[in-house]
């Protein structure tokens, strides 16, 4: 098949699941017993290896800004530039990089060893709907958890800075703090948040459709696993571009 027309044919796909996702989001039954265990494994699951990256990406920015500012004596300013960076940009993408390798190989990995084993066309043969009872939890689990770990992430990259701005530099935890809340601007906050629910929607979509369109055995699920990672992650980049442009003009 022609590379262009099977990318195409992936992009309308996935975007009709998406769409028949969320009309079935508000219809009954609401499956809360499979939301409740998609927010723990996707959710909870996820907390530590997000907070790790977050944590130490602060401090990497921290050493490396004050390292470059201490020419024009402007070492001061390192809590502003890390606070920034962090709220604006690496938090939320950075948490939804780690979520797309981690939450969103899973789910194709769970859903393409369902397809190529033929339970989803079990589910269909009892009358259940694959999107309600697969795509729908998973989705409704990644637009509340995204968020959360996004503040949670953002919280602990700041702090991570603090750590090195206060046995780097020499600065104390009163002055990065009051330097924190003196550039950081509510309004900066949800700038940030705001591209949570995208990235959220990228991760859940992208993975559930490669799931259920896993074809030729182990093999298959391998490439719709790999290919999901790749797609989400370039899906993540794009989207930020658009959405820091967007949300800088409103």
């Amino acid at each position: 098949m022609n590379p262009l027309r099977s990318a195409f044919e992936s992009i309308g796909g996935a975007g009709a699941l998406c769409w028949q996702a969320l009309r079935m989001l508000l219809r009954r039954p609401y499956e809360f017993r499979l939301i409740l265990n998609e927010l723990y494994h996707l959710g909870v699951m996820s907390l530590s290896i997000v907070l790790v990256t977050l944590l130490f990406t602060g401090m990497v920015i921290a050493v490396q800004t004050s390292y470059s500012l201490a020419a024009y004596g402007a070492r001061i300013y390192v809590a502003k530039l890390v606070s920034m960076s962090i709220v604006l940009e690496l938090g939320p993408v950075l948490t939804a990089l780690m979520l797309a390798a981690r939450v969103g190989a899973g789910i194709t990995a769970d859903i393409g060893s369902m397809n190529v084993t033929e339970q989803v066309d079990a589910l269909r043969a009892l009358g259940a709907s694959p999107v309600k009872k697969l795509v729908v939890p998973r989705l409704v689990a990644l637009l509340i958890m995204v968020p959360v770990l996004t503040i949670l992430a953002i919280t602990i990259g700041v702090l991570g800075g603090m750590v090195m701005a206060v046995t780097e530099i020499g600065q104390t935890v009163e002055f990065y703090l009051q330097q924190v809340w003196s550039t950081v601007l509510v309004s900066d906050i949800f700038r940030g948040l705001g591209k949570t629910p995208f990235f959220a929607m990228f991760i859940a979509v992208i993975s559930c459709y490669n799931g259920l369109n896993a074809t030729g055995g182990a093999e298959g699920v391998g490439r719709a696993t790999r290919n999901t990672v790749v797609v989400t992650a370039i899906c993540i980049f794009i989207s930020n571009f658009f959405l820091a442009k967007l949300f800088i003009r409103l």
